[in-house]
């Protein structure tokens, strides 16, 4: 892979990571609610589990270019429409509502679905039910915070179905596979380090800003470009491949 091909993967992935997704809105809250260094916990979690999603979704291209060629040509093509779907999807998102109110909203999701109400962690602390009203008077456990982190990541499966329309564009099949995806890897976890600290730290301000006129919408807009333009790539290779 070449450097410029890198920088155009990490721009487009540090752009996309910009919108406010179930990760990120996850270390919103918890950075609120928790502070900062306790929810290095759960951005460790969430980092976990992202990546044992890449790295699903890494081996099984890696398998298939080299037993299934002609496969990989038809996730190209099934990739690219899918991108194309989620373009016109993000195009779509006017962003109705706040990023605050969403962020509550999937903090409390999270307390209903990981049973928290009721239970007790590791240090036997009872957890609420509610984690925007009652989390700041009863604190989880760092064990709690990571492991409902990688629930939240892992409870995602789209994002497999993403990394592997996303990818193929930045993969040269042809060359040594395994020094390629440790750069991917790399500027992936970069891009989604960043903006998860960005969320966490100064989340608030973010929001805020986001939520001002039709910017979050411009945001959803951009994405969508970028979607669509991958598609296009992709689709140019699958074409060229039929030619040649």
């Amino acid at each position: 892979m070449s450097w410029h091909l890198f920088a155009v993967f990490f721009a487009s992935t540090f752009f996309i990571s910009a919108t406010p997704g179930p990760n990120m809105l996850l270390a919103f809250q918890y950075g609120m609610n928790y502070g900062v260094k306790r929810t290095l916990w759960t951005l460790a979690g969430l980092s976990l589990g992202l990546f044992i999603l890449l790295l699903s979704t890494l081996l099984g291209l890696d398998v298939i270019s080299r037993q299934s060629p002609w496969l990989l040509t038809v996730i190209k093509a099934v990739g690219a429409a899918y991108l194309i779907y989620l373009g016109i999807s993000s195009w779509r998102d006017v962003g109705d509502g706040s990023l605050m109110s969403d962020a509550r909203e999937m903090s409390e999701e999270v307390a209903a679905e990981y049973s928290i109400s009721g239970s007790e962690d590791t240090a036997g602390t009872p957890q609420p039910r509610s984690l925007s009203s009652a989390a700041v008077r009863i604190s989880p456990s760092n064990v709690t915070l990571f492991r409902t982190g990688v629930w939240v990541s892992l409870s995602n499966p789209k994002a497999i179905l993403f990394f592997a329309a996303f990818f193929p564009k930045f993969i040269n099949f042809s060359a040594p596979l395994w020094p390629q995806y440790i750069m991917l890897t790399c500027g992936l976890f970069l891009s989604e380090t960043i903006w998860q600290l960005i969320y966490t730290i100064g989340g608030k301000k973010l929001a805020s800003w986001l939520d001002v006129g039709e910017r979050l919408a411009w945001l959803n807009r951009g994405c969508g470009v970028i979607f669509i333009l991958i598609a296009a790539a992709l689709l140019a290779e699958v074409l060229n491949g039929f030619l040649v």
